[in-house]
């Protein structure tokens, strides 16, 4: 025999069943419309690349080169301890970009070796991201 009880849980695990999926699918749509890792202005330099010249390099650049190049640009604006913390946002964020997070960190080092002129000022801006890959870029650019 059918208690209200029974037919009210079978009513709403109906209903469940219909509608979280299209939730699901509508979340993770809006999700993906707004990229946070990629800068806004590689977005204009797309759009404003001339036809002569072969605008597909700048559409497909991988996610981790255009981290890259907005993480240097924001060590120059600012200081390294800023650009390290986005990268390590970033990869925490998208764990895709971790096997590059070495390869920025280290680029990064030496940016900051460029700026300040010597390991000691870059060094002090060390932060623990990506193991020592900072530290190692600083030395590389040193040398």
């Amino acid at each position: 025999m059918k208690t209200p009880v029974n037919s009210a849980a079978r009513r709403i695990g109906r209903t469940l069943a219909l509608v979280l999926p299209v939730v699901l699918v509508l979340s993770g749509t809006l999700a993906v419309t707004r990229v946070p890792w990629a800068s806004p202005s590689a977005e204009s330099q797309i759009l404003t690349a001339s036809a002569g010249r072969a605008s597909t390099q700048a559409a497909h650049r991988a996610p981790h080169e255009l981290l890259r190049d907005r993480l240097l640009t924001e060590l120059q604006q600012k200081d390294p301890a800023v650009a390290l913390t986005h990268l390590q946002v970033a990869t925490n964020e998208r764990p895709s970009l971790a096997k590059h997070c070495a390869s920025i960190a280290r680029a990064l080092g030496r940016a900051a070796v460029a700026k300040y002129g010597g390991t000691a000022r870059a060094q002090a801006y060390a932060r623990p991201v990506c193991d020592t890959s900072f530290a190692s870029g600083i030395t590389q650019a040193y040398r």
